[in-house]
């Protein structure tokens, strides 16, 4: 009989190993998984450098931006419109922004509504904001007709909605869908884990940086690196000048002895 040739197997980053031995007919023998020196010192600093949680991903988040008491449907659309305002701005204006839009009723039906000018008024000066105008009501359009006003509850189905990017689609499964669906790897994540050396060699972009964090970080600690990494990176790690001096892993971290 002829084999199909065209069912792929779909490669998933947390997936041990690519197959090798699994023709005996037995359980592959784990083999030894690479892992970063100090990493466990290294977070279990971090952790306590993060204690108080007052960085602005703290107080000023997208976890901080929608409406908790509002129906699920509309607090998810919230979630994911709080992460789409976020891209390439500070907390402080995405959280000012979303305060604004939630004043004037935020639910897919007001903002499919809403002209873009008036859009665009609410949400300056949010990063790209004439572009995220567009993304905005393009992508709740596509949520009101295709899933009934709510948002997808897969990063598949989350990738494909215009203006969201994997970083996005990983944090709406974790907040809005209380999913591990992956890690959420945005510019401080990727910064820091590159001088942390807690990748097997540099990455250029985080999507490279999720796959390879993925490869090796225990899955039970993906829902907490991005919030502990992200103010870390805001306090202490910071992208021009760190604060290698007040940084409780000064002593072991490779970056820091080039300083």
């Amino acid at each position: 009989p002829r084999r199909s040739r065209r069912r792929k197997s779909v490669a998933i980053a947390y997936d041990a190993g690519q197959g090798n031995g699994a023709e005996q007919g037995t359980t592959e023998p784990q083999r030894p998984r690479w892992e970063p020196r100090d990493w466990r010192l290294q977070l279990e600093r971090i952790r306590e450098m993060r204690r108080n949680r007052d960085a602005p991903v703290d107080e000023m988040g997208v976890e901080k931006c929608y409406d908790s008491s509002a129906p699920p449907q509309v607090m998810r659309y919230q979630v994911l419109l709080s992460l789409m305002l976020s891209s390439q701005t500070k907390d402080q204006v995405t959280s000012a922004a979303m305060l604004r839009l939630r004043q004037h009723g935020l639910t897919v039906d007001s903002i499919l509504q809403m002209d873009d000018a008036t859009l665009g008024q609410i949400i300056y000066p949010v990063g790209f904001w004439r572009n995220k105008v567009k993304y905005i009501k393009q992508t709740t359009a596509i949520l009101k007709q295709k899933y009934g006003g709510d948002i997808p509850r897969t990063v598949e189905e989350l990738v494909q909605l215009p203006g969201v990017g994997p970083k996005m689609a990983h944090l709406a499964m974790n907040i809005a869908w209380d999913s591990v669906s992956g890690i959420a790897v945005d510019t401080h994540v990727h910064r820091i884990t590159n001088r942390l050396k807690w990748l097997k060699k540099e990455t250029r972009y985080p999507e490279e940086t999720r796959v390879a964090l993925e490869d090796w970080l225990p899955r039970d600690l993906w829902r907490e690196i991005n919030w502990l990494l992200v103010g870390f990176g805001q306090q202490t790690c910071l992208p021009v000048n760190p604060r290698c001096n007040e940084c409780l892993n000064q002593d072991i971290c490779p970056a820091a002895k080039t300083r």
